[in-house]
Parts: structure tokens; sequence; C-alpha cells
């Protein structure tokens, strides 16, 4: 039966090792080799023509092997060949790559023609070394205000955006990318892993727009595909980035939306390779696989990938195992509170759970660290009285306990900022902001330098001087609209008459 099969196809068009499917169960496909035994990681290909890709999982004995399909099995059938490409999966580097959007096996999806000038690379690469990892702490600015005030992210390391579904992960990773790809010298990639299409090609339309796509490479795993492709995306992505940072020693803003899918991914190929799942179903080598991608991110002699990730939290639970094992790798956690979202106070960043790993003095400077530190004390002490205005009322209050709450309430307006990447939603300018600006505003805020002003002036505004503004603004507009009315009420009353 096996001869008679490869009779059938012209087998000078294939390398010698050639199997045939023995069994056939979703996405998992078993295979016998009579000759060589492909190596863990190989690319199988089958189907007339090669169009399904199988990636060796495990070796079952001395002539089998079981293999995750990384493309749909429609058509597979028992007694198929299978051709060993003698290598793992690859993906294309080089300058070619640029303002491009791949699947994960390399593939241009976004109806351009096939790049030139570019190499094809394993996805399986091994992290750098710890002789070459880069031992300097810098900070890398977004033009955030919450951001870079109270949790400063560090360049060459991993930053996680927790948040459960709606809170605004991807608006917040594309508000990064809008403002750092104009001040950001280097590479931006963007992964999209287990996401919905429209997310890639909203994406595309915008970067497009704000001519940054030329310093940006979009490598996509759909919701759609098998498994197994989710699951290797985020590695072709990471070759990608080492290419940028190692041959061509450019900076890489690496941005990941959503980490937990490429968990979730695992999740699902571990249950279909029948792997007894450990705790709430994940699988039982859920440490090792994250470990494998985080550690490829990583500052070196030659360049640094900084990473910005999004991290779905099942149920806003973050005690999730997933949420845990990704908390371990970053150097910063942003936290979005879905109780600041419905207030509108955005970006719904959590300024008491988030934190950063830069926030100290050697790092940031004492006047940073100290300003931080005030403010978090403040906004904490805020939190504290909340239960006691719900109950009796702010007149109960102290008259130190007034200025607080006073304090709090503006620097949390204050640290609320107009995103580029919403301009269409919310008919507000886009503000990049500085960190002296971000500073110097807290500063005076906490010195009651604006304790007159009413709050709504702190609202959604770049640089602190804005405030005084504000209110000029509001009392023209108030000006305006009592002569329509009285306008109105005078015609009203001729009408009448």
């Amino acid at each position: 039966m096996k001869g008679e099969n490869r009779q059938d196809m012209n087998i000078n068009s294939f390398p010698q090792n050639i199997g045939t499917v023995i069994s056939v169960r979703g996405s998992v496909v078993d295979i016998v080799f009579d000759d060589q035994l492909p190596p863990i990681y190989s690319l199988l290909h089958a189907g007339t023509e090669n169009q399904i890709s199988i990636e060796v999982f495990s070796q079952l004995d001395a002539h089998h092997v079981r293999g995750i399909a990384l493309t749909p099995t429609q058509g597979l059938t028992r007694g198929m060949l299978v051709q060993d490409t003698g290598g793992p999966l690859k993906t294309p580097v080089g300058k070619g790559i640029l303002s491009r959007m791949f699947d994960v096996f390399g593939n241009a999806i976004d109806r351009q023609p096939t790049p030139t000038d570019i190499q094809w690379r394993s996805v399986h690469n091994k992290p750098p070394a710890l002789a070459r990892r880069s031992t300097k702490s810098e900070i890398f600015a977004t033009g955030i205000k919450v951001i870079d005030v109270l949790m400063p992210l560090e360049r060459g390391g991993k930053t996680g955006l927790f948040g459960g579904a709606g809170v605004g992960k991807t608006v917040l990773l594309t508000e990064m990318i809008h403002n750092m790809v104009g001040q950001h010298e280097g590479v931006s990639i963007f992964c999209g892993i287990g996401e919905r299409c429209r997310e890639g090609e909203e994406l595309y339309r915008e970067m497009k727009a704000a001519g940054v796509l030329d310093n940006m490479v979009m490598v996509f795993g759909q919701m759609n595909e098998p498994p197994g492709a989710r699951f290797r995306v985020g590695h072709a992505a990471l070759t990608m980035a080492e290419y940028f940072r190692d041959d061509e020693h450019r900076d890489v803003l690496l941005l990941v939306d959503n980490i937990f899918r490429f968990i979730q991914a695992g999740m699902e190929v571990s249950g279909l390779m029948g792997q007894m799942p450990a705790r709430l179903g994940y699988q039982p080598t859920m440490g090792t696989e994250l470990s494998q991608l985080e550690e490829r991110i990583a500052n070196t002699d030659s360049g640094a990938i900084t990473s910005i990730q999004a991290v779905y939290v099942p149920a806003d639970d973050f005690t999730d195992p997933a949420a845990v094992h990704t908390f371990s790798h970053l150097s910063a956690s942003i936290v979005l509170s879905r109780k600041r979202a419905s207030e509108g106070l955005y970006p719904a960043i959590d300024p008491l759970q988030s934190s950063s790993k830069m926030a100290t003095p050697g790092i940031i400077g004492k006047r940073h660290y100290a300003l931080a530190q005030e403010i978090r004390r403040t906004l904490a002490q805020y939190a504290e009285l909340k239960d006691i205005i719900a109950m009796l009322g702010m007149e109960q209050l102290s008259p130190e306990d007034h200025k607080v709450v006073g304090r709090a309430r503006r620097l949390e307006r204050f640290l609320t900022q107009p995103f580029f990447t919403t301009e269409q939603f919310t008919s507000l300018r886009g503000k990049l902001v500085s960190l002296d600006d971000a500073l110097d505003g807290c500063e005076r805020i906490l010195r009651d330098e604006f304790k007159d002003y009413p709050e709504s002036a702190f609202y959604m505004i770049g640089a602190i001087d804005e405030a005084k503004e504000e209110p000029v603004k509001k009392a023209k507009q108030t000006a305006a609209g009592t002569g329509e009315n009285s306008v109105t009420t005078h015609a009203g009353s001729s009408n009448a008459s």
C-alpha cells in the first residue's frame, strides 16, 4: 500500500526521507518513517501541493513521530506520503521585510509582491548568553504621563499590559506604537497572536495613514488558525526582531498582542497531545514554554529588544496561573482597571496596582522618585477615605483630609490623556507629554498651586498650563450658550405675544 502511493507521486521532487501518515486526529498526525527519523521541531509537508504543514512534536519510537499540524488538515488521509523538509519552521529576515505583513510561514498577507532581499532563518533560537547581555539600566520614554511618571519602562525590558476584556489594552498598545515610532529610530515589530483579523486590518491602515509603516513589520497568527500556528507566531516575530538587533545593531520595539493567546494555544496543543493538564486546565509545561519565548527578549551589546505585551486576564483574576507566570518575566506591570474605565479616566491604568522595577532613586533620580512616592501616597490615602466619604459625606473630613482628596482628584484627572489613536472617537486632539512637563504638573498640583481650579480643568489635557486655559474656554462657551438662550427666550416670548 505504501509502495503504491509512493509510485503515484513524483519522488524526484522530494528529499529521500519520506514517511506515511498512519493516523489523523484533528491537528494531531502520526507518521511512520522507514529510514531516518526526523528530529523534534522538523517541518513536514503533506498533501497534493504540499499545502499541509506539520511540525514534529515527539518521537514515539524508532520509526514513528507525532506532529501538530500548523495548517487545517482537511484532505489529509491515512497512507498519504509526507515529505521531511530537513529543517525546522523558518521565517524571512532582512531589510525586505520592513513595512510588510506576514503569517507564521513568512508568506506576505498584505496583497503586495513577494519581498526580495531576504534570507530565511529558523524560528527556534537560543536566548543570548549572559556574557552578551547589557547590565545598564535605561528608561524608555513613551510620552504617556501616567506611565512615565509612576511606572517608567526599561529599554530592553519587558512590560505587561494586564487587563480583562474591553478595558483598553489594544488602544494603549497602538498609542505606544504611534508615540514611539515618531521618536524611536529603531524598528517596530507587531506580533498578533490569536487576534481578530479586524484588528490587524485596522492597525495596518492606521500605521500607513500615520506614515510609520516604513520602519515596521507585522506578523499575525489569527484566531481562526490552528493552535500550532498561533503557538509559533511569537517565535517567528522574535526571529525577525533578533535579526535587526544582532545583524543591523538597531533597537527593536516588539509589541505582542496578546501573550495570553500564546499560553492558550500551548494549552490547546498540550490537550491535543494528550498531556495531563495542570491547575485550571493549563498545560504542565506552561512555565517552560513561556520562558523559551520571553528569555529571547533582551538588551545585548549590539542592541535592545524592548517588549510591550498585552496580557488578557481571565475574569479579571490576577491569581490566574497565566497572569502569575507572565508577571515573573516583566520589568514593569501596567494594570488596567475596569472601575477607572467606567469612570472615564483613560488610560484606565490603576496607579496603585501597577509597578516598575525602574522606579528607584538610582535610575530615575531622587526628585522623580520622591514625586512618584508622594503621588502614590496621596492616591492611597484618597482610596482609604472613599468609604468615609460614601457613608458620611465630605463634610465629616478634617481640613487636612479635604486637601488630600482635592489633590488626589486633580492628580487622577491630570493623569488622563487624549490619545492620537482615538481622535476619531473622542474629537480630542492627541497629546504627547514630555517627562519634565508631566513631573512639573504633578509637583504643582501637590503644592496646592491649583487648589482654586475646578477638577474638570485637569481632565484630558496635556501639560499642566492647559488647565489655566480650560476655565477661560468654558466661560466663553457658557457665555455663548447664555447669549443663544436669551435670544431663544426672547424669540419665544414674542411668538407667544
